[in-house]
């Protein structure tokens, strides 16, 4: 393989290098400077010696994705307040690239209380549906070693990783709807909207204000909403775009304070399970409103 092959091989890969580092960091810059990072190893190595592009690619990303979580657990460790993931957004005109499941909010949280090495076998294996074989080679592991690693994550992620009955159209409905009456200062519909037990997490990484711990059941949700619209930190009367976020409908916003996105999960009931509330700027560097 030739240099000019190489490159066409290395941006072939690309997407699925992104997607990898994405559900490893749950950041989008992250994901994006590590795969930038494997461009840097790959374009120091002889294509001749390479017999599996998208073996040796998807190997360096990994390694470099658990190099930077061992590198960054003081600072996460150190995080001010509920942690969210980048949020994840994806045209409303285009068709989704990744399916709900694989991409929700409440999977990628679940994914970050795995060890790096354990997401990374989880990912490799039941997501990226490699074989044992070949993420053992990738991690430098026995394939026993790999099958208990995954073992392990499995049973962490199991009751976290949603299966979405609901469709999008019906997500997409509920979700306009709450939007509506968020902006409206409507209550009592607010509430009707959301599940006896539902969640809503709020990441302002010590930088904006959010709530310091999750808010579990409507009753909590609700006495935030409405603490935060008697302070002006409820997103009503903000400039807003519906995107796809995190594999569902959601909002972009923007007022005087900048932007902040808010993503949506399902129950199957019909009304809203999560919310995550995202205003941590230095997450939403690659979000806007245009």
């Amino acid at each position: 393989m030739t240099r000019e092959p190489a490159v066409a091989a290395f941006e072939t890969e690309r997407p699925r290098l992104q997607r990898l580092a994405y559900r490893m960091l749950g950041s989008v810059t992250e994901a994006q400077d590590a795969v930038q990072d494997a461009w840097l190893r790959w374009r120091r190595v002889d294509p001749a010696e390479i017999n599996d592009p998208t073996a040796w690619l998807v190997s360096a990303v990994t390694r470099l994705c658990i190099d930077r979580l061992r590198a960054d657990r003081a600072r996460r460790e150190a995080y001010v307040g509920p942690w969210l993931p980048d949020p994840l957004i994806e045209d409303l005109a285009t068709d989704p690239v990744e399916r709900a499941e694989d991409v929700s909010v409440a999977f990628l949280l679940a994914l970050q209380r795995l060890s790096p090495l354990e997401r990374a076998v989880f990912l490799l294996h039941d997501v990226f549906d490699a074989d044992y074989a070949a993420v053992a080679k990738t991690l430098k592991r026995s394939e026993a070693a790999c099958r208990q690693l995954a073992a392990r994550a499995r049973a962490h992620v199991r009751d976290a990783r949603p299966r979405f009955d609901v469709s999008q159209e019906a997500v997409a409905r509920l979700a306009g709807a709450f939007m509506d009456a968020a902006q409206r200062g409507d209550f009592a519909a607010l509430s009707d909207m959301l599940t006896e037990d539902a969640v809503l997490i709020s990441d302002g990484g010590g930088k904006r204000a959010a709530a310091l711990r999750p808010m579990v059941g409507r009753q909590d949700i609700m006495a935030l909403i409405k603490s935060l619209t008697w302070r002006g930190n409820w997103p009503a009367g903000a400039k807003v775009r519906l995107a796809r976020i995190n594999g569902f409908l959601g909002a972009i916003f923007e007022d005087e304070d900048g932007v902040m996105t808010m993503a949506f999960e399902p129950s199957d009931d019909g009304r809203l399970s999560a919310i995550y509330l995202l205003r941590n700027p230095d997450k939403l560097g690659h979000v806007s409103l245009g």
